[in-house]
């Protein structure tokens, strides 16, 4: 009786993510939308076909392939899709997507994230993953966070570990993607954990942690680790 007491929760639902604008400092992000970003996301995304090979989409043929595709993923009901658009062009430079919301348990996914290679490995990319955690525990109140990806994708499971999601497993033989099986990597960030990484990103985001080059003094890891110590 003691432990099930221990475990109870006073837990209420929370909403389905909507349309949202995140502004920081670097970036901002705003709902994806075919007719204001397909042509900018064209000039950037094609003859990048090395971007799809994770994706259950892509590549495309042409900007009329591309258009359609966000047409669709701006109609999806179950999941919100962000375009992310960095300070110094103010185009949308790629997108990431809420998805799989499950608000009675407070569990949602960050997924189908398209960065094109001049916002890889940026302070906006960083920030715009900043900016959708702190939307989805502050904001929206849910209670897990979590990223997916092939487990043979290393990029995308470094991504995961850099910004604070802690590795939890592989399902394997979980999906079939392009007709190749898939092995998931699951990574979750908790409500708990986000205080510390949120003080971790905001310590890294600091104007004073870059300097006149814009170039990292100290990495996001080492902020986590400081604050974890």
């Amino acid at each position: 009786m003691a432990e099930e007491t221990q475990n109870a929760l006073n837990w209420k639902p929370v909403s389905r993510p909507g349309p949202v604008t995140l502004r920081g400092r670097s970036v901002t992000l705003e709902p994806l939308d075919a007719t204001r970003h397909t042509t900018a996301l064209w000039q950037i995304l094609q003859e990048q076909d090395d971007l799809w090979t994770w994706l259950s989409d892509g590549p495309f043929r042409n900007e009329d392939e591309l258009r359609h595709a966000i047409a669709g993923k701006q109609a999806n009901a179950t999941a919100t899709y962000l375009a992310i658009l960095p300070a110094a062009t103010e185009m949308a430079g790629g997108w990431a997507c809420l998805m799989r919301a499950e608000p009675a348990h407070g569990v949602i996914e960050v997924g189908n994230i398209v960065l094109a290679p001049a916002l890889q490995k940026t302070t906006a990319a960083t920030e715009a993953m900043y900016l959708m955690a702190r939307h989805v525990f502050d904001q929206l109140g849910y209670r897990r966070y979590e990223w997916k990806c092939n487990a043979a994708n290393l990029a995308s499971r470094h991504a995961a570990e850099r910004l604070g999601f802690t590795f939890e497993g592989i399902f394997r033989q979980h999906m079939i993607v392009k007709g190749r099986n898939r092995d998931t990597a699951w990574y979750a960030m908790l409500d708990r954990d986000w205080p510390s990484r949120k003080r971790a990103f905001e310590a890294w985001l600091a104007p004073a942690n870059f300097d006149s080059h814009g170039k990292q003094r100290e990495t996001l890891e080492h902020f986590q680790d400081f604050i974890k110590s």
